[in-house]
């Protein structure tokens, strides 16, 4: 589960969010590039290739889609908060 107090700086506002690479629970994001290519309306990448959100979904099937990226993601640093 993605440490909602360790989240990435870039973070737009919102429900939806990615982590800080520092998260010390080990849940931060390592830059895998799975939820920027698979929702790259979503979420993009810092300048170091991790991961946070740019735009929070509205639609069933926009959160669907960053759903889909939440599951997907192999440290969990993908989270909602709402």
């Amino acid at each position: 589960m993605a440490n909602k107090n360790m989240k990435h700086k870039l973070n737009i506002p919102g429900a939806w969010f990615c982590t800080d690479p520092d998260d010390d629970n080990g849940e931060g994001c390592i830059a895998c590039n799975v939820c920027y290519t698979g929702a790259p309306d979503f979420f993009k990448e810092d300048e170091d290739g991790n991961a946070y959100v740019v735009k929070q979904p509205l639609t069933p099937a926009e959160i669907e889609l960053c759903q889909e990226q939440l599951e997907a993601c192999p440290v969990a640093s993908i989270g909602k908060d709402g």
